[in-house]
């Protein structure tokens, strides 16, 4: 008999009777039962997350709007607790509730919402808290009742860490702009110190040139007034020393003015004596001549008398005069003695304040030179640090001017650009190299394997692994087992038909490539029909018991949810053995667009786990030829 008569008479069989045609159809539909269902059931439920109720109870206070620090604080408040929950509200994540911290208890407790998130009353405060002396983190309360729903809690932790975020990046946004605002106005300032930093260099330099001048003009004044210190000194001798002559002089000089007075008083009157004579000269001529005329003498007598007398008058005359002369010059001389007297008392009174004004000025000398001393060593002092200051401010200013270049001039717009990346500094670029639509496109490659096996499985309650009348009647193992494979596998095929139809039409499901997808699924059917059959051929039915055992190991070990990485080396180690995985992979790789090199090994890996079955079917079967009994010959149960 040929194999395609064995499968043919084995279908007829399971087609006999309408219950049979009813318990091949019920089975043929159970993969795509279990496939599309869940997957149905799961196609997209974060879609379903806005019908989701939580509960959002707002205590907020709010606190003082913050300030850049260099402006006066404008009396503004800021409640983010209530930006928070309108960003909430407004996002719908969520079927966000707000309720009150009592009314939110009691809904978590009787399951009206899966969780609960309150913002405290100092959330506001601690957020703005960061600018003042007591910096502290804001709290968001997250409370959650594993009674509910377990995952409802996860979906709880992550909503909360989305809200921490996306709050962090709000706050962190404004704090990064007031600090940028604030830079801006110490660059400014810098500017502004910079600018006076290169006047206070100019004129440091100015005055360090001139505290130089001041240093050597000191320096010689000290040199002058040491000398004149000694100078002084030495007046102050002299001047006592001349003092002491002027008295000297003053003295002589009285004495020679009384004795000039005295002379001056004899002239005068001899003077006045010879004044008066002179003046009765002429008198006595008359008298002569009166007394002569009264002699008797002629005229003639007479005249030759007083011709005689008259030259003697001429000479008193002149003698007169010259007295007169020498009288004016002797009175003129106790004027001038009496004026050098005068002079000389006053020289002698001028002198001795000369000399106590001259010991004065040596003393004040002495003095200055001393002050001198110090104003040079001030002055040079003064000229050092001018010096030091004007480096001193050459550093400031370039400080200044270094530091104003490293911090770049901004515009608001460019400050809240700033901001926003200071505050949200890393960007996630999503680059897919294999994508998939959705939640359930992502399970559909572990389903639809599984599907598979447990398509088959059940085909396998129903379906006669080896057919034994084809086994009594020696016919060959190849054909048998072929026969008794092929037509699980084309069974499996029309499930495999079925479930891609519901994944692609009913469920929307995408397909980077939907022929091959298919082809995989069939394949993995077909090899797994392999490998069932092997164990029943083998084992019987503990066989198909191991069947389900194997099945339960590679629902664990396939990856299908999460990676296979995160599972204990043991289950990890049987990832690399069983099929299931290697079909999970293959679909992936054709269903999103992935490598298509993998998903030909995976499929290389199915073909080795197909022909190693059937060869050890072969192997089976030919045993069962060669080692008949006779409950071999008996008719089977089930057909």
């Amino acid at each position: 008999m040929k194999v395609p008569a064995m499968i043919a008479a084995e279908l007829r069989r399971l087609t006999a009777s309408k219950m049979g045609i009813i318990a091949l159809i019920a089975l043929v539909c159970v993969p795509i039962l279990y496939g599309g269902l869940y997957l149905w059931a799961n196609q997209d439920p974060y879609a379903k997350f806005p019908e989701v109720p939580v509960a959002l109870v707002v205590d907020d206070a709010g606190a003082p709007a913050p300030t850049t620090g260099t402006e006066a604080e404008t009396g503004e408040t800021v409640n983010y607790g209530e930006d928070v929950a309108e960003n909430l509200i407004d996002g719908n994540a969520f079927d966000w509730q707000r309720m009150s911290a009592d009314e939110a208890a009691d809904a978590l407790r009787e399951g009206t919402v899966d969780f609960t998130v309150t913002i405290p009353d100092d959330f506001s405060s601690a957020l703005t808290s960061a600018a003042g002396d007591d910096p502290h983190q804001a709290r968001i309360e997250l409370e959650t009742n594993d009674a509910n729903n377990y995952l409802a809690s996860s979906m709880g932790t992550q909503a909360v860490e989305k809200i921490r975020s996306s709050v962090a990046e709000m706050v962190g946004s404004e704090a990064a702009e007031r600090l940028l605002t604030g830079l801006s106005d110490v660059r400014d300032n810098l500017v502004t110190a910079a600018d006076g930093a290169s006047q206070l260099t100019d004129g440091a330099n100015t005055a360090a040139t001139g505290s130089a001048t001041l240093a050597d003009g000191t320096s010689q004044l000290a040199d002058g007034t040491s000398q004149l210190a000694g100078g002084a000194s030495e007046l102050a001798g002299g001047a006592s020393q001349l003092a002491g002559g002027a008295a000297t002089l003053a003295s002589g000089a009285q004495q020679v003015s009384d004795g000039n007075r005295q002379l001056a008083d004899v002239a005068d009157r001899a003077g006045s004596a010879v004044q008066q004579a002179t003046d009765a000269l002429p008198q006595a001529r008359q008298d002569i001549a009166t007394v002569l005329t009264d002699q008797g003498l002629t005229q003639e007598e007479i005249d030759r008398v007083l011709s005689t007398l008259d030259p003697l008058g001429t000479r008193l005359e002149e003698g007169n005069a010259t007295v007169q002369n020498a009288v004016d010059k002797v009175d003129q001389l106790a004027a001038g003695a009496e004026s050098v007297a005068s002079g000389a008392s006053q020289l002698a009174s001028g002198t001795q304040t000369l000399a106590s004004g001259a010991q004065t000025l040596a003393g004040g000398a002495q003095t200055v030179a001393t002050g001198a001393a110090a104003a040079r060593d001030g002055a040079a002092q003064l000229r050092d640090g001018l010096g030091t200051l004007a480096s001193g401010a050459a550093e400031l200013r370039d400080g200044l001017s270094d530091g104003v270049e490293q911090i770049p001039a901004s515009t608001p717009d460019l400050r809240a650009l700033q901001a926003d990346t200071i505050a949200d500094p890393v960007k996630v670029s999503s680059d897919k190299v294999a994508s998939a639509e959705d939640y359930g496109a992502g399970l559909a490659p572990f389903f639809a394997a599984l599907s598979a096996w447990i398509g088959i499985y059940a085909l396998f309650l129903i379906v006669k692994p080896i057919s034994r009348r084809a086994v009594t009647a020696l016919h060959s193992p190849i054909r048998v087992t072929l026969a008794g494979w092929l037509t699980p596998a084309m069974l499996g095929a029309v499930q495999m038909v079925g479930l891609m139809g519901i994944l692609a039409i009913t469920l929307g499901f995408t397909f980077n490539n939907p022929i091959g997808t298919l082809g995989v699924m069939i394949f993995a059917s077909a090899t797994f029909a392999a490998i069932i059959l092997t164990l029943n051929v083998w084992l019987g039915s503990v066989g198909q018991f191991l069947g389900l055992v194997l099945m339960v190991l590679q629902l664990v070990t396939a990856g299908g949810t999460f990676p296979w990485q995160t599972l204990p080396a043991p289950l990890a180690a049987l990832h690399h053995v069983l099929p299931l995985g290697y079909v999970v992979d293959a679909m992936r790789q054709l269903m999103y667009g992935g490598d298509l090199g993998r998903a030909g090994w995976d499929l290389v890996v199915l073909g080795i786990w197909l022909v190693g079955a059937l060869l050890l079917a072969a192997i089976g079967v030919t045993r069962m030829t060669h080692r008949r009994t006779l409950r071999d010959l008996q008719p089977s149960l089930i057909g």
